[in-house]
């Protein structure tokens, strides 16, 4: 059969297909036809990400391509229109294909596209978050990506720096005219987050610029641009500034709610599920109550253990807080928080190996760092990759310090991410979940898998590798790991439930907070933390759960049509193998 395919193959592109019409002859010219049709999507694909790279050199840096990180794109009216061209043209010719005669694996790529550019013209056109999110403003990320770089050298990055400090100027005097009603919670951001921009474009680096080679010519240029950079930076800070104080004195700040045509239109292109955000909503609901029971069903058994003199609550709620929050005084002390977790990878990576769930690359290394303040006030850890291009970059795992929280703050975070949980959240950012994942998603042989990455597809790995570590034994079975589980699963089910209240329903921070700290038993620094961020995002929050529901049930469904054939192993690798594709997509070419 391959033999045959490959004939077959050879006759479409050499043009030597026979000119018989009988049914066989017609068959083969079918399927010579699809083989064409692959061949020149292929073709399409390739070209598709070399112009996309051209239109957006910011993606093609965050990719690792390298050949446009000179440039900063100035997002004016003009660039907009040039991209709605870019996006018409791609369409145009993405259209000329015919799904049918596109291979599985060229269906998944065909549907990436698709979901992106029309995505990027609702984007535009409907959605506008240009105009009131000022945190997307921010030239600290590209910059921070060059002088970061293991492989440049010194004077290939003050070169890049260079070039792509002549930009800044133009760049935040764009983004203070498309500025229109923000919302406040997305100013105050776009303020903190700018001011962490000072972090990377330091004054350090013109002590470092004696070292360099640069021409004396190039040197004056440097300090000159380095400080117009930086007043244009400044200069954008005292504006977001001025317009808080504005936006907080007359109370006209748009609402960060979008409402639910634009929840479900958003959860659409972000989540690229089978069901609806409101479905999912209703799915997270009911899944509440099983974890629940289970949490009930642990706190019968361990009761007796903690509290041997006192009677357990008749309210379970009652009684299940009053056992997390006697465990959860276990955790580490607020200076160890960011070692202790670089003392955990390799406890990870070693029961992985022993255990043959899935291969590691010792190659591509894993660095626990501070969380850059350019970075900081969205999430309390996080994983930066590298992009496909750039393979062997490290991978960093962020971690925001303690520092800035008072006494009381910084216990109540500590006591949410316990001794148990904090193992957890290693599972779930690092090994084998979201660092893990993303080395082999910058390994898949579809670039456009890689490069248009599903949040739902990732996130929902970070979620099952949580509990299938658990279900291997990570823990030894200990059943207040399984309890401290059950916790963070629960606060993954509830993520859906606040997003979706918060932005369809209006749920307000009082009700929000109760879903969290009652229904979700997280510590009140935590549920704060979480209200924020589903202020300064939108759909996003709701990933972790769709994403981890389509993974396990479709586990589920694999280990029980194959039976005694089934590998845990080779599950995850050809899983993995595909990309940050959406789950449905990879279920098929599973199939």
């Amino acid at each position: 059969m391959k033999k045959a395919t490959l004939c077959l193959a050879l006759a479409a592109v050499l043009g030597l297909a026979g000119c018989q019409s009988t049914s066989t002859d017609s068959a083969m010219s079918t399927s010579a036809s699809s083989v064409t049709q692959d061949q020149a999507f292929s073709q399409f694909s390739a070209q598709f990400i070399e112009d996309l790279w051209k239109q957006h050199p910011e993606a093609s840096s965050w990719a690792g391509y390298g050949k446009y990180d000179d440039i900063i794109t100035v997002p004016d009216d003009a660039s907009r229109a040039s991209n709605r061209a870019f996006v018409d043209a791609q369409l145009a010719k993405l259209r000329t294909f015919n799904l049918d005669t596109l291979s599985n694996a060229n269906k998944i790529d065909y549907h990436l596209i698709e979901n992106s550019l029309l995505e990027s013209i609702w984007e535009d056109e409907k959605f506008k978050s240009y105009e009131w999110d000022p945190s997307s403003y921010n030239v600290a990320y590209g910059f921070a990506n060059i002088l970061n770089s293991r492989f440049k050298s010194l004077d290939e990055k003050f070169n890049l720096v260079l070039a792509r400090l002549q930009y800044v100027p133009a760049y935040y005097a764009a983004a203070k005219a498309n500025i229109k009603k923000p919302t406040l919670e997305f100013t105050q951001l776009a303020i903190a987050q700018n001011q962490g921009a000072f972090s990377v474009l330091t004054d350090e680096l013109l002590s470092q610029l004696a070292e360099t080679k640069l021409s004396a010519d190039d040197k004056m240029l440097f300090k000159t641009r380095f400080v117009e950079a930086k007043a244009a930076i400044n200069d954008y800070i005292d504006f977001l500034t001025k317009l808080e104080s504005n936006l907080a004195k007359n109370g006209d700040a748009r609402s960060f709610r979008i409402g639910e045509a634009l929840y479900e239109e958003k959860f659409a292109f972000d989540i690229q599920s089978g069901y609806t955000a409101k479905q999912m909503y209703e799915k997270a609901l009911a899944d509440k109550a099983r974890v629940t029971a289970e949490m009930i069903k642990i706190t019968d058994t361990l009761w007796s253990k903690y509290f041997p003199n006192t009677t357990r609550p008749a309210n379970d709620t009652q009684a299940i807080s009053s056992l997390i929050k006697h465990l959860s005084v276990q955790h580490v002390n607020r200076n160890d928080f960011v070692d202790e977790i670089k003392k955990q990878i390799p406890t990870l990576e070693k029961f992985v190996i022993d255990k043959d769930l899935i291969n590691l690359d010792p190659e591509k290394p894993l660095v626990v760092r501070e969380t850059p303040e350019y970075m900081r006030g969205f999430a309390g850890a996080s994983i930066s990759p590298p992009g496909p291009y750039d393979k062997k970059e490290n991978t960093y795992y962020n971690v925001s310090p303690l520092d800035g929280m008072s006494d009381e703050q910084a216990e109540s975070y500590l006591r949410e991410y316990n001794h148990w949980i904090l193992q957890i959240l290693n599972i779930h950012e690092a090994v084998p979940g979201h660092y893990t994942q993303l080395v082999y998603s910058n390994e898949s042989p579809s670039l456009i898998k890689s490069l248009f990455s599903n949040g739902a597809m990732v996130e929902g790995w970070a979620v099952y590798t949580e509990r299938m570590m658990l279900e291997e034994g990570y823990g030894d079975f200990e059943p207040e790991m399984w309890l401290m589980y059950y916790k963070w699963n629960l606060r993954v089910i509830c993520n859906t439930i606040l997003d979706y209240s918060i932005h369809v329903n209006g749920m307000t921070k009082e009700q929000g907070l109760d879903l969290l700290m009652n229904g979700a038993f997280q510590e009140q620094a935590e549920a704060e933390g979480k209200w924020r961020r589903a202020t300064l995002s939108q759909v996003q929050l709701t990933s972790y759960y769709s994403g981890y529901r389509e993974i396990y049930d479709f586990r589920e469904s694999q280990k029980q049509k194959l039976g005694t054939e089934f590998n845990l192993k080779n599950f995850h690798e050809e899983f993995l193998s595909f990309g940050s594709a959406p789950v449905k997509y990879i279920k098929q070419l599973m199939h």
